[in-house]
């Protein structure tokens, strides 16, 4: 297949020196092998991957894939899926249309515009006990413990209702669902999803019995022609808002930083321009998105893809990292321009699985760095670039802490 000219003996899409550039690689396989089989060394599984910006808009649409595991053979269900809780797998990620069209129209009468507007004042308020704090710290203080992954668990702890007393068991049932794949993380992961599950099934039941103005009590209310979320689709979409919410704001901040602050020049005009904040975040998601990997997607039949032979029932990703920096969508796509336009990035997805918690993670993202620009003018990062780690994951990207100075 592709194995052995993509990679050198040894290596592969999750070797450190990947993990931390993995941009040259991403350009050999947009040229060579726009469709290249990987083999996943932590999961023992294989699949497809597609690079090239048009096939990730194609491949939303295509009717010969799907990402509902139900529509599977056992065998295959098993092999993919076998190690997740069913309770928590209904979500807009792994259903196709209707049943996709039914819930996402449900959930965003829920999740409005108006509602994630409504939570500016509170997250400015946020932002600014979280750089009080990170502050405090002095040279050393880890951004993205101190402030950029605190931030979205406590917007979205709120907005669903979670009460203040129970948010550090939501933060870390949250970093268990996204340790690094191992035997020991598998049995943490297995437990906190069954502790998140039984709490969620608790305030559902407090909210159905007591309404409050929060997200989970809107979701449960909502209907459209007498139909409702199922139980099992309510509990998949509160996991889905929060740890979807968790893994993209808190790389998105991370990544963006570490880009401005490696370009001063960029950093500088920001400075000079607050009004380019909004477009700068844009760049961001494009430039050094945090999302790499799409989940899966299954050949329903036997088909061609760039003369490649996909058997029915094989798993194809994209690359939304790769499409990103594909020089036949954005003009020098290796270079970080905080207002650059036009700027069609997928990196919050595509079509009808477009993340529905973007507007929340744009409005996060906007609000933060109009606060570090304006507390933190002499911010740097207090170790050298080439001295970050990376996370060993190829699905979300991140460094693992970001050190600061001021």
């Amino acid at each position: 297949m592709t194995a052995s000219p993509l990679f050198a003996e040894g290596e592969t899409l999750w070797s450190p020196h990947v993990r931390a550039n993995p941009f040259p690689l991403y350009k050999r396989m947009r040229e060579e092998f726009p469709i290249a089989r990987i083999t996943d060394p932590q999961l023992g599984m294989h699949f497809w991957l597609l690079t090239r910006y048009e096939d990730v808009l194609s491949m939303v649409r295509d009717p010969r894939f799907t990402q509902d595991p139900t529509r599977l053979p056992e065998e295959v269900r098993q092999r993919f899926f076998g190690h997740k809780l069913r309770s928590l797998s209904r979500h807009l990620l792994t259903v196709d249309p209707p049943d996709h069209t039914r819930m996402r129209s449900l959930v965003s009468k829920a999740f409005t515009p108006r509602r994630i507007e409504e939570l500016r004042p509170r997250i400015t308020e946020i932002c600014s006990e979280l750089l009080e704090g990170l502050m405090a710290h002095g040279s050393g203080g880890d951004f993205l413990k101190l402030f950029a992954f605190p931030l979205p668990v406590i917007v979205i702890a709120e907005l669903l209702g979670i009460p203040p007393e129970d948010r550090d068991r939501f933060r870390e049932w949250t970093q268990a669902f996204f340790a690094p794949p191992s035997k020991d993380a598998q049995e943490k992961t297995r437990e906190a999803h069954q502790l998140f599950f039984k709490y969620l099934g608790e305030i559902f039941e407090q909210r159905r019995q007591q309404p409050r103005d929060d997200l989970i009590s809107a979701l449960i209310a909502v209907q459209e022609q007498g139909d409702r979320l199922s139980g099992e689709e309510l509990t998949s979409m509160v996991f889905l808002l929060l740890v979807g919410g968790y893994e993209t704001t808190g790389n998105l901040l991370g990544n963006g930083l570490l880009a401005l602050l490696q370009h001063p020049d960029e950093l500088q005009r920001l400075r000079e321009d607050r009004a380019l904040i909004p477009s700068a975040v844009e760049e961001m998601l494009r430039y050094c998105g945090p999302f790499e990997l799409s989940i899966l997607r299954f050949a329903k039949e036997e088909l061609e893809l760039h003369g490649q032979r996909i058997q029915a029932h094989e798993a194809v990703r994209v690359n939304y990292l790769a499409a990103d920096r594909d020089a036949e969508q954005f003009s020098e796509p290796d270079r970080f321009d905080v207002g650059r336009t036009p700027n069609k990035h997928v990196g919050f997805g595509h079509g009808i699985h477009f993340c529905l918690g973007a507007p929340l993670a744009r409005l996060e993202a906007c609000i933060a760095f109009e606060l570090l620009l304006e507390r933190l003018p002499e911010m740097r990062l207090a170790t050298a670039p080439e001295r970050l780690a990376w996370r060993p994951s190829a699905q979300a990207r991140g460094v693992v802490s970001l050190p600061l100075a001021f």
